[in-house]
């Protein structure tokens, strides 16, 4: 992995391929490699980016120890593409990683060409959500993350996806519960991203898992509709991470995507 260091961050990421950049921004509690399907393949035709957030992975947590807001994460890849000198980018973010890739448009509309938004959703978080947030940071902190891995693995990868299994479980397990703490804490306190999303000039894709209860299909056309120039793609007998319980499907759909947009000069 290649690492860039900003004034309070040290960013840990994979950098593959040439041509137009595609920036790959995982979820919660995950890592770079939950894209590795994707890196393999669209590095082929583009430049593939996919760091470790700040708190995950190879990424230290650095300075934002007790709650690191999706700002955070918005400013560290932006640092990012800074450094590789990328000045704009398709942006694709899966979950957690979709509310940063919305704040990142919002704060730097000018860096993205192209906006991938998979499993995710742009409300603001709900008091009930912010208590539950708040709960489970303390959970972590207080017992690690391999009961909350073996809780929620079933809700992540369909229970019929077991091939996908072992990767997430691992990918959980190895989280550093500080850093997912951090960002937990941080992803309640969320800004509304409704009102965002109807200024996205460009074409957009959307993608769901048919079995996502996280962010169920309703939430993916919603969110479509929001968009004024969008695609929603629902990958059948997925939950919430497609890319890896059926990859094939998932990169048909960005493939399809990535050729409609105009290729930068």
């Amino acid at each position: 992995m290649h690492v860039t260091r900003t004034p309070d961050a040290e960013i840990h990421y994979e950098d593959k391929g040439e041509g137009p950049a595609l920036l790959l921004v995982h979820g919660h509690p995950f890592d770079h490699t939950m894209w590795q399907p994707q890196i393999d393949r669209f590095s082929r035709t583009h430049r593939v980016i996919a760091p470790d957030l700040r708190g995950y992975g190879a990424t230290p947590l650095g300075a934002h120890p007790d709650s690191t807001g999706l700002d955070v994460f918005a400013e560290d890849l932006v640092a990012l593409l800074d450094d590789l000198r990328v000045e704009r980018c398709v942006l694709a973010g899966l979950s957690m990683g979709g509310q940063i890739a919305m704040e990142l448009y919002r704060r730097h509309p000018e860096r993205i060409r192209g906006l991938v938004l998979a499993d995710t959703f742009p409300a603001a978080e709900t008091d009930e959500g912010r208590t539950a947030r708040n709960a489970m940071a303390d959970r972590l902190l207080a017992e690690g993350m391999r009961g909350y891995a073996d809780e929620v693995l079933d809700l992540m990868v369909a229970p019929y996806n077991t091939h996908a299994a072992p990767h997430v479980h691992r990918m959980m397990r190895s989280t550093d519960p500080v850093g997912a703490a951090a960002a937990l804490r941080g992803r309640a306190e969320r800004p509304d991203y409704r009102e965002t999303l109807t200024t996205v000039p460009f074409p957009a894709l959307v993608v769901v898992g048919r079995d996502d209860t996280y962010t169920p299909v309703a939430d993916a056309e919603s969110m479509c509709a929001l968009l004024p120039h969008a695609t929603l793609a629902v990958i059948e007998r997925a939950a919430h991470l497609p890319n890896l319980e059926r990859p094939e499907e998932f990169d048909a759909a960005l493939e399809s995507y990535l050729g409609s947009l105009v290729r930068p000069s």
